[in-house]
């Protein structure tokens, strides 16, 4: 484990916890408490990347809480964005990591942390706030923090009959880096620049607004952009094919769904999975092809954005784990 950077005084809440603002100085101490948290070492620079939102001026927004030992034990954090509705932008900011050490729990850590970036997204201008809350932490966000469910997210799976291979690749290291070259050859002919458009403008919502720059700066994530006919298809590999969103649809579904379907299968993967906003054009299309189920809560907090919540829509793509 690195060292933990030094740290300058900050504010002090109840239980004696020094709270300070999120800074690039400050990655290390994210990548201790992740780990403490899930056992998982998270690469430095992915960070870097996920929590350099200079695109939109404002940075490294959330809040790191230490203990008296000087050790972080608690995070916030919350990614700006733009929200495009009726071609108005308005700064946003998803709701994105959130973790307390298992020993200090029950504390109140969370709700004083998110009260304290929420009062940092005013002061920087962020008048929205969403995110796609789990079932446990749904409750803390609508009854602790004020914030709004407005729909959901749906996944629709279609199981594929196929070599795992991409299993194999993640169980053997070594044969990752030959996986990822097999993927780069087998989408080669139709991949396109990473990122679409955002399908959810288009059908009179509001949602993220994807220009260059915004798609240069997802560009943290590993992600693929593949041309099928009129359609652009944005997906992602992680236990199946994922796709994100989904642009240029007409009346060419099928042919789009089936060119998945192979392309899943050659890529050695066992499901094709679609997750979409339940009001979407998309989700109605998808019903075709399998039944769908609920997953994630799609909640919102407003600070003034004087957007209707019933006009508001997002897709898998514009979650932080895509």
């Amino acid at each position: 484990m690195q060292t933990l950077e030094a740290h300058t005084e900050g504010k002090t809440i109840a239980g004696g916890y020094r709270v300070e603002r999120f800074s690039v100085d400050k990655l290390n101490d994210l990548v201790y408490l992740h780990m403490a948290v899930y056992d998982k070492l998270l690469n430095r620079d992915f960070l870097l990347k996920k929590y350099n939102t200079a695109f939109t001026v404002v940075t490294y927004v959330g809040y790191l809480a230490y203990d008296q030992t000087d050790l972080p034990v608690a995070f916030y954090g919350v990614l700006p964005c733009f929200v495009d509705h009726g071609g108005r932008l308005t700064l946003a900011g998803q709701s994105a990591d959130t973790m307390t050490h298992p020993e200090h729990r029950n504390k109140g850590l969370f709700v004083a942390l998110a009260n304290q970036t929420y009062s940092l997204c005013r002061a920087e201008g962020i008048r929205l706030i969403f995110g796609f809350p789990n079932q446990n932490s749904l409750p803390g966000f609508i009854n602790k923090l004020g914030w709004e469910a407005v729909g959901c997210l749906e996944r629709f799976t279609i199981p594929v009959k196929a070599i795992p291979l991409e299993k194999f690749a993640t169980k053997f290291n070594v044969a990752k880096p030959l996986y990822d070259a097999y993927l780069n050859l087998v989408i080669k002919a139709e991949k396109q620049p990473s990122g679409i458009s955002n399908s959810v403008l288009g059908e009179g919502y509001g949602g993220v607004y994807r220009d260059e720059e915004f798609l240069t700066y997802k560009g943290y994530a590993y992600t693929h952009t593949v041309q099928i006919g009129q359609a652009r298809v944005w997906f992602k590999i992680k236990n199946g094919l994922i796709v994100g969103d989904i642009t240029g649809l007409g009346d060419n579904m099928d042919e789009v769904v089936a060119k998945l379907l192979k392309l899943t299968k050659r890529l050695g993967l066992q499901q094709l999975q679609f997750q979409v906003c339940a009001k979407s054009r998309l989700h109605a299309m998808l019903q075709k092809y399998a039944q769908p189920i609920p997953s994630f809560t799609i909640a919102i907090k407003d600070m003034g954005s004087g957007i209707p919540a019933d006009k508001l829509a997002f897709t898998f793509a514009d979650i932080d784990i895509f």
